[in-house]
């Protein structure tokens, strides 16, 4: 039997093209807007978070960075329950315990304004000087830090250092403030600072409690190459027993940090949201 190449091309030309049209078909494509949206991409505004959620023994797993998967170089601290899922809890004594990371990531080299966020919990009042956070620094300012936030006894103070050392304290002292936030109960606490305003605004869960002023300094102009780490539960100091050194007692839990001023609204929806 004679066999037609010319149709055998023609029949496998035509099997091709078939195969390929159904290939390209848009069978269950879903429209643009049903796609994912990455809430945080790469480089965007979350630079550092730490949920304690992973449910492990292992300390340094527990207090993983989920930005850039940065593990901590130490972590002191124990898992405890948290607003949602696990939390960390500090220590009874202040000899130095916290959790340690080599950098916080890109903050303090990308942050013009920023946003330091997080869940606490203490049992009565803080004793002496207490941290949520500190960046240390190698910048030679007289407290060895960057940037520190103190829960101190009947007030707050949030002490940064810029390039040119200037080192403004802003307190929140308010009437009644410091005893609702150690009422042994889950808070938010958010600071905002916005370099096109140079205004600092504390946010106790969701609501504005005040609104400090760094004259016409603008951008929040951080040292980067001074930052040497980052310490969630303890001050910059290195020094046993001496309050700069001093940790935090209570509980943590959400923490994070924006090079970005939060809108009130965004704040609101990371409290109504336990995030």
């Amino acid at each position: 039997m004679k066999i037609n190449i010319s149709m055998i091309k023609k029949a496998f030309g035509i099997v091709f093209v078939s195969i390929a049209f159904i290939g390209c078909q848009e069978m269950d494509r879903p429209t643009l807007g049903d796609y994912p949206k990455d809430q945080n991409p790469v480089g965007g505004p979350l630079k550092f978070y730490v949920p304690f959620d992973d449910n492990t023994t292992d300390p340094l797993k527990f207090a993983v960075d989920n930005i850039r998967a940065k593990f901590p170089n130490d972590n002191q601290f124990t898992q405890t329950d948290g607003i949602t899922g696990k939390g960390a809890q500090g220590p009874a004594d202040h000899i130095q315990k916290y959790i340690t990371y080599s950098k916080p990531n890109d903050f303090a080299a990308e942050a013009k304004s920023f946003t330091i966020a997080f869940w606490e919990k203490h049992n009565g009042a803080t004793k002496g000087a207490e941290y949520p956070f500190s960046l240390p620094s190698s910048n030679g300012h007289w407290s060895g830090g960057t940037m520190m936030l103190m829960f101190d006894g009947s007030e707050i103070k949030f002490v940064i250092v810029d390039k040119n050392m200037s080192d403004p304290w802003f307190v929140w002292n308010e009437a009644g403030l410091m005893a609702s936030l150690t009422d042994n109960q889950w808070h938010h606490c958010a600071f905002v600072y916005d370099a096109s305003t140079s205004a600092f605004t504390f946010y106790k869960d969701g609501v504005v409690v005040s609104t400090k002023m760094w004259t016409d300094h603008g951008n929040v102009n951080l040292d980067d190459s001074k930052v040497a780490g980052l310490r969630i539960g303890s001050g910059p100091g290195n020094t046993p027993n001496d309050w700069l050194s001093n940790n935090w007692l209570g509980s943590l839990d959400q923490f994070r940090m924006y090079a970005t001023a939060l809108t009130a609204i965004e704040v609101n929806q990371l409290v109504t949201g336990k995030l």
